[in-house]
């Protein structure tokens, strides 16, 4: 089978390389085998193979891929929980391999009707929302929360989360052609990023309470986000597509008491017990049944041309996701 190894950081179409792995053979007793559908390219990705993600680097040599959806091709005599056939979630990270043997225990039956291309991105983007927007301040009806990179897959979702909860969004993003885009996907508002944004911000949702912020990008868009949240109010970072530090400026921390929160989603799975994992996975999933949580997807790759896929992931100004399907080889 193949897999998608780096022995090396740099830039992620140089460094990875497509590899012959043996096959892993039959499942024992709790175990499954997996064949990979489908997993998207994301910035973390990218950022793990250019060794720049999280605070220390992986080891190499290391398998790519932190999500994506297969199917059961084979259970050991002892699983009933899922069966031959069903889709599953893949075990990150490295997911970018044509076959896994896993323990079945932390697996579970996804819907059958749903595009395998959304349910790829199940596991990182729809948790993330879910957990920033709930986990940091308690959502309640009317009140507001304000993301930058707000095209980007966590910011679909957030979107659609907070309206379910009665939360309204402002939504930051650095081109204007992605402002109707977003309206029409049901964004609250859409403003594009500059230094008086907190100005444009108060007069957008007028006396309305803005507690949360959730910021993608690190550098000084953290602090412009500081700027737009209310006093006591708090900005969640989980990730520097910047590729520069959070700023916050102490006149924000000191006199008007805003704090700067870290989200790692990996953390949350480490310390999350798998009970919990799974319902909120599995209910996630449920919302993309009726089509309207789908992130636009711009192109899908066969595994086997990853590299003109991770070259693609990279570029500025794309409209969507990048996939690799393995079902085309």
């Amino acid at each position: 089978m193949l897999v998608a190894n780096a022995s090396a950081f740099g830039r992620p179409e140089d460094v990875i390389e497509l590899v012959e792995q043996p096959d892993p053979g039959s499942p024992g007793p709790g175990e499954a085998i997996l064949d990979a559908e489908m997993c998207p390219i994301n910035p973390a990705d990218l950022l793990n193979l250019m060794g720049t993600y999280g605070a220390t680097r992986p080891r190499l040599p290391m398998t790519g891929g932190l999500e994506g959806v297969g199917r059961v091709a084979a259970v050991g005599t002892d699983v009933s929980h899922v069966k031959v056939g069903d889709r599953v979630l893949l075990p990150g990270p490295g997911t970018w391999r044509e076959r896994f043997k896993v323990a079945a225990r932390g697996l579970f039956a996804l819907p059958q009707d749903v595009d395998p291309r959304q349910l790829a991105m199940l596991r990182g983007n729809p948790p993330s929302a879910y957990l920033m927007l709930h986990d940091f301040v308690a959502p309640r009806p009317g009140q507001w929360v304000i993301q930058n990179a707000a095209n980007s897959g966590v910011g679909h979702w957030l979107i659609v989360l907070a309206r379910e909860a009665g939360v309204k969004t402002v939504n930051v993003v650095r081109r204007p052609e992605l402002i109707e885009q977003l309206r029409a996907f049901g964004a609250d508002e859409v403003l594009v990023d500059g230094p008086d944004l907190d100005q444009r911000v108060r007069a957008a949702i007028g006396e309305g309470a803005l507690p949360l912020a959730i910021d993608a990008i690190g550098g000084s868009a953290t602090q412009r986000l500081a700027r737009c949240v209310d006093d006591g109010g708090i900005v969640v970072n989980y990730g520097l597509l910047s590729g520069d530090p959070c700023v916050v400026d102490s006149r924000d921390t000191v006199f008007r008491d805003v704090s700067l929160r870290g989200f790692w989603l990996k953390r949350w799975f480490v310390q999350t017990p798998s009970e919990r994992i799974a319902p909120l996975l599995s209910a996630l999933a449920s919302k993309l049944a009726d089509g309207g949580l789908a992130v636009q997807v711009e192109a899908v790759y066969p595994f086997g041309r990853i590299r003109e896929a991770l070259a693609h992931a990279g570029r500025e100004g794309r409209t969507g996701k990048i996939l690799l399907s393995f079902a085309q080889g």
